[in-house]
C-alpha cells in the first residue's frame, strides 16, 4: 500500500470512529448525587434559619456524626420548634415554631432535566418535613429578588433509616409557604438550590405536630430516573 493510500485510509478510520457512538453515552444515569452529608466540608453548603430572625424563639442546628474509624458520618438537623416570642419584638410574625436548613447558591444551575424523582436517605423522628426545590425566577415579576419555590411534605417514621422517593411532579408552587392557586410547571433545568424544613403544625395525618424537640439524620440527597 503506498504512502497517500496508508494516510487516506488511516484518516478515513479516524473519521468512522470520531462519528461512531454508542447510545448509552447519550442516556443520562438512573440516579445522581445532589447533596452528601457525610462531612463537615459538605455541610458547609448550607445554612440554617428560623422564626429566631423574626422575633420567634426556635433554634436549629446542623451538625455531622462523629462515627470514628474512617467512617464517613451524617447530618444531624435538629433543635426546638417554640410557638413563644422575645418580649418586645417589633416584628409581627403570623406563624411562629419553624426552623430550617438551605443549600448555599449553586455556581450556576443544576438541571434536573433528565430526572422525575427525588430521594433522601433519613432518619425521622415522627414528623412531617418539607422539601423545597428552587428554581429562576421566572414566575413572579422581575422585580422581585426571591427564587421561585416548590413543596412537598416529607414524612419518616421514628427510629429508622428509610428512602422516601418524592416524583417532581409532587411538588408545588408556593409563595412564603403558601401554595399558589395556578397552573405552573417547574422549570427542573434551572435549580438554584434546595431546602429541608419542619414546622410545628400541619403536615400528613398522623405525623408528630406542636412545639418541642426536632431531629432528622440525612445521608444524601439524589435525583433518580424512574422511567
Amino acid at each position: 500500500m503506498s504512502r497517500f493510500r496508508s494516510l487516506w485510509q488511516a484518516s478515513l478510520n479516524a473519521t468512522k470512529k470520531a462519528l461512531t457512538w454508542n447510545v448509552e453515552n447519550w442516556i443520562p444515569p438512573t440516579e445522581s448525587y445532589i447533596f452528601n452529608f457525610n462531612s463537615k466540608e459538605e455541610l458547609k453548603k448550607w445554612h440554617l434559619y428560623s422564626d429566631s430572625e423574626y422575633g420567634g424563639m426556635s433554634s436549629a442546628s446542623l451538625e455531622i456524626t462523629d462515627v470514628g474509624n474512617g467512617l464517613s458520618g451524617t447530618g444531624i438537623f435538629s433543635g426546638n420548634l417554640s410557638l413563644d416570642l422575645h418580649e418586645g419584638s417589633g416584628w409581627n410574625i403570623s406563624r411562629g415554631g419553624f426552623c430550617g436548613m438551605r443549600s448555599k447558591k449553586f455556581d450556576g444551575f443544576i438541571d434536573l432535566e433528565p430526572y422525575d424523582t427525588i430521594a433522601l436517605k433519613v432518619k425521622g423522628d415522627g414528623r412531617s418535613y418539607i422539601s423545597t426545590i428552587y428554581t429562576e425566577n421566572w414566575v413572579n415579576s422581575p422585580a422581585q429578588q426571591e427564587d421561585n419555590s416548590w413543596q412537598a411534605f416529607v414524612f419518616v417514621p421514628k427510629g429508622n433509616w428509610y428512602i422516601t422517593k418524592i416524583p417532581l411532579a409532587r411538588y408545588l408552587p408556593t409563595w412564603r409557604g403558601n401554595v399558589i392557586d395556578a397552573e405552573i410547571e417547574m422549570n427542573p433545568s434551572r435549580i438554584v438550590g434546595m431546602s429541608l424544613s419542619v414546622n410545628s403544625g400541619g403536615g400528613f395525618p398522623g405525623a408528630m405536630t406542636g412545639p418541642g424537640d426536632f431531629k432528622l439524620e440525612i445521608d444524601w440527597i439524589k435525583a433518580l430516573r424512574t422511567q
